[in-house]
């Protein structure tokens, strides 16, 4: 029986792979790819004839059942479109469909733009979440952020470059100041890494192109302190404040006022409320 190799392959720029990488692809019987197009740029640049075939959704179901089918007659590689193979892409489900056929998963590690970002950042690096993509509703995406903006963790994100303004603009109600990292393009000609206050990240990335990973650090320990107890009185509070018809900047401006609470944890509360019903 065959061996599913989860293959990582460059991010960006062709020279970040593993000897070990083009090794696989190399003696696999079989490439599935996320991405043909993208596969034979990276296999022509050093020569891998192996045969190549596709691994995406198709209809929102991977097309996994093939891939079993020739794990049955010998080793399969699985590359993503770049990056770690099962990062925000499909490869999860032909891997659980894998072992459950009684076939091995092997990795064979590599470029990730999750740890690249999170190498880069300046920020703690002794615990951290990722949560993949961001929500594209508003309402879920300010909803998990205030979440993630009340953890003691580093959180790290991907984002679409037509919606990294709105999410931007959503960090920088919850975070307020805190330190953000925007990587653009990593590993690529036009890389770059903007270090700063989700504002200042507004001003700069004025028209976003390119892929982009965020990095925040975690709420810091007074912040915590000061949220803790009064997280109930600030939501009955925000409810009120709710009830009379005030919107979300005009509520969480009067209670941090009122309170002494930054403006920042205020908004958390906010976030965390339920949504209010409507009539039937």
């Amino acid at each position: 029986m065959g061996t599913l190799y989860l293959v990582s392959t460059p991010i960006g720029n062709l020279e970040d792979i593993t000897q070990r990488a083009l090794r696989v692809l190399r003696e696999a019987s079989l490439i599935a790819a996320e991405d043909t197009r993208t596969a034979r740029i990276l296999l022509s640049a050093y020569g891998i004839t192996t045969p190549v075939v596709s691994y995406h959704e198709q209809g929102g179901q991977p097309r996994v059942e093939p891939i079993l089918q020739r794990l049955q007659g010998g080793d399969v590689a699985l590359i993503s479109e770049a990056g770690t193979p099962g990062i925000s892409d499909p490869g999860f489900e032909l891997v659980h469909a894998t072992l459950a056929a009684g076939h091995q998963v092997v990795p064979v590690p590599g470029p990730s733009a999750l740890t690249a970002a999170l190498a880069v950042a300046g920020v703690p690096l002794d615990q951290f979440t990722y949560v993949g993509f961001l929500p594209r509703r508003r309402a879920q995406r300010r909803r998990l952020l205030g979440e993630l903006a009340a953890s003691p963790r580093t959180s790290v994100a991907f984002e679409a470059p037509h919606r990294l303004r709105a999410a931007l603009e959503d960090m920088a109600e919850a975070l307020g100041l805190r330190p953000l990292a925007v990587c653009r393009e990593l590993t690529k000609l036009h890389e770059e890494v903007f270090r700063g206050t989700p504002e200042e990240a507004l001003a700069h990335f004025q028209q976003p192109r390119g892929e982009f990973t965020l990095v925040f650090a975690g709420a810091p320990a007074e912040d915590r302190r000061s949220a803790t107890g009064d997280s109930a009185a600030l939501r009955r509070r925000l409810g009120a404040l709710r009830r009379q018809g005030l919107r979300a900047r005009e509520a969480v401006g009067q209670v941090a006022v009122e309170t002494g609470v930054s403006r920042r944890l205020v908004y958390q509360e906010w976030l965390r409320l339920s949504p209010p019903r409507t009539p039937a």
